[in-house]
């Protein structure tokens, strides 16, 4: 059990999404990195569908009311547990009344706090995923309690447990990526309206370094750089939207639809992100980190999703 003594930021519960409601207007939500959300579940040997601590762009401190085992993973962030500090993608046993705070340090936008055993919280159309928009869940404040389920590893054997030691040295999406001012290599594969751009606007979409604008939250990413110039002008009809869908309004301008995607959207898209990369662009710094897309195949795509998959036995 947890005590939540302040919170900075936006902080909800997220599992891995809300499956099969799209069709009625509910979007899917789940993490906004989902690999960083997998990793922390898999330290604590909790089901990958265990609901975790999202927190973004801000800090959270909260007070262990029973020995508990933690684990915090994402980009940006460090951990203070009672007089000791601790770095990310690392497990930490947390004893009864001892304050733990996980702590902004700069660049990444998302940290994930798991907890042995996973976090129960009500199930509401097959999870437990917040989205907010919707009115299913709500944000965590202070004063809120949050309880776990009962873990299925011994505690002890579940502490001081490092992701690229357990992970069999597997680097997280953005490890290999520059930091701060470097340029992130985004791969994506051409939508069903890339046809719809001049071979200009083609050409800036791939050649051109991009942005993230301070706008952004988990519904979409708005990208600055060089606009994007359409050959069709027409309106599109509305059409499914998936997380990762690229698309492009009249001003040019790249917006990226993220885990509170709206089930249909009437932008032309000229890309699509792969799975794979998504945690990458998730954690890229607004008005910092260089933004540039590459195209990929999907065999390749498919490939590298099951790679960053392997560790996790799934």
């Amino acid at each position: 059990m947890l005590e939540l003594l302040e919170i900075t930021g936006i902080a909800t519960l997220q599992d891995s999404g809300r499956r099969g409601w799209n069709k009625f207007g509910v979007p899917t939500s789940g993490p906004m990195d989902w690999f960083a959300c997998q990793a922390a579940n898999f330290l604590l040997n909790n089901p990958p569908n265990s609901a975790t601590i999202e927190l973004g762009l801000g800090e959270i401190t909260f007070h262990a009311l029973r020995n508990t085992v933690l684990a915090v993973t994402g980009a940006g962030y460090e951990v203070e547990n009672y007089i000791w500090t601790f770095p990310l993608w690392t497990t930490f046993y947390v004893r009864a009344g001892w304050t733990v705070r996980v702590k902004k340090t700069g660049g990444g936008n998302w940290a994930y706090i798991a907890i042995a055993g996973g976090f129960d919280s009500p199930v509401i159309m097959g999870s437990r995923s917040t989205y907010l928009r919707g009115g299913i869940g709500s944000a965590l404040k202070a004063g809120d309690v949050l309880h776990s389920f009962t873990p299925t590893t011994d505690l002890l054997k579940l502490a001081a447990r490092n992701f690229l030691l357990v992970g069999q040295d597997l680097s997280c999406p953005y490890k290999t990526q520059p930091e701060g001012c470097g340029t992130y290599v985004i791969e994506v594969i051409p939508a069903p309206q890339a046809d719809w751009f001049t071979p200009e606007g083609i050409r800036a979409f791939y050649e051109s370094e991009y942005i993230l604008s301070p706008s952004f939250d988990r519904m979409g990413y708005r990208l600055q750089g060089p606009p994007i110039e359409k050959a069709i002008t027409k309106e599109l009809i509305s059409e499914g939207m998936t997380m990762g869908s690229i698309q492009i309004p009249a001003d040019g301008q790249p917006i990226v639809i993220m885990a509170d995607a709206p089930t249909a959207g009437g932008y032309p898209k000229i890309a699509n992100i792969t799975r794979a990369s998504l945690p990458l662009l998730a954690q890229c710094e607004a008005g910092v980190s260089k933004i540039r897309f590459r195209e990929t195949t999907v065999d390749e795509a498919r490939e590298k999703y099951r790679m960053l998959y392997h560790p996790f036995g799934i």
